[in-house]
């Protein structure tokens, strides 16, 4: 199954016969106090250095989140989403809760945008989904709906089957709808790792759908992050993961995500890794 998203000059298909996606992470103020500000004040220049950063260190969507809290959150997403724009040529992942904000931003993106994200609560599927129909994006559908986060993997499959299904009751076919089996911090349940590794692999065997999470979500609360989501991505990438949203600024982050996908039959006689390695080589001696 492929999920085409496009900005107005890239087109990128995720999906599981290809490549690994990186959502770059960086555009989000939470826990992030002086980009928090600087979008309050409508500075938008550190939104676009981290935009630029991203995708140079390989990043091929970028997550833009504008939720500050006290301030007109539609206005920001959409002066967000155009100050990316500016400055990098790849699709964008529309980030809110805010069906406004949504509805806002989805207007002024030029190409076909991945919404993030949609629950299964009746209320927000017949909100969004409709939104995403009218301007023809991909969207998120995360596997909670009003009960919370179960811990039972088929329970979070059922939630998915029924965001595919009202996805489809609103014109929108089921390559357009990437599933967040939810990644949970296992610093806070030591079984929440393997749920969700046995939740996406339900999801890819019984419903073929793309996948995506919050791919640093496992470490948080723990010291030394970027080797645990390291080692988390190639597992969920064997599991069904084909995108995620992570930090690509890190090295280890990224280098974990290349060996998945050299590993995984993703990289041909390993032209992209020995690529990597010889202009890492000529970074190294440059310096």
């Amino acid at each position: 199954m492929n999920t085409v998203v496009r900005s107005r000059t890239k087109e990128v298909v995720i999906s599981g016969e290809r490549p690994f996606v990186m959502i770059g992470e960086r555009i989000n103020p939470t826990g992030r106090k002086v980009l928090a500000a600087e979008m309050k004040a409508g500075k938008m220049d550190r939104v676009k250095a981290d935009a630029i950063a991203q995708v140079q260190a390989g990043a091929q969507l970028l997550d833009v989140n504008a939720g500050v809290p006290g301030i007109d959150e539609p206005a920001l997403l959409v002066l967000a989403i155009r100050s990316v724009q500016e400055v990098v040529d790849v699709p964008i992942c529309i980030d809110s809760s805010v069906v406004e904000a949504l509805e806002a931003a989805l207007p002024v993106y030029e190409g076909k945008a991945l919404v993030n994200s949609v629950t299964a609560e009746d209320e927000r599927l017949d909100r969004i989904l409709p939104l995403v129909k009218k301007y023809g994006a991909a969207v998120i559908g995360m596997a909670n709906d009003e009960t919370g986060i179960t811990m039972v993997p088929e329970e979070r499959l059922q939630i998915a089957r029924k965001i595919v299904e009202r996805a489809a009751y609103y014109g929108i076919p089921a390559e357009d709808v990437i599933i967040d089996p939810i990644a949970m911090t296992v610093a806070a349940d030591p079984q929440a790792g393997v749920i969700t590794l046995r939740t996406m692999r339900l999801i890819r065997d019984a419903l073929g759908n793309n996948m995506t999470c919050g791919a640093s979500n496992v470490s948080f609360g723990l010291p030394d992050r970027p080797i645990v989501n390291a080692a988390f991505l190639p597992l969920a990438m064997d599991a069904g993961l084909t995108c995620g949203v992570t930090n690509a600024l890190e090295p280890a982050v990224r280098k974990a995500v290349m060996a998945g996908d050299l590993l995984l039959g993703h990289d041909e006689y390993a032209m992209r890794w020995i690529a990597d390695f010889r202009e890492q080589q000529k970074k190294v001696a440059a310096v």
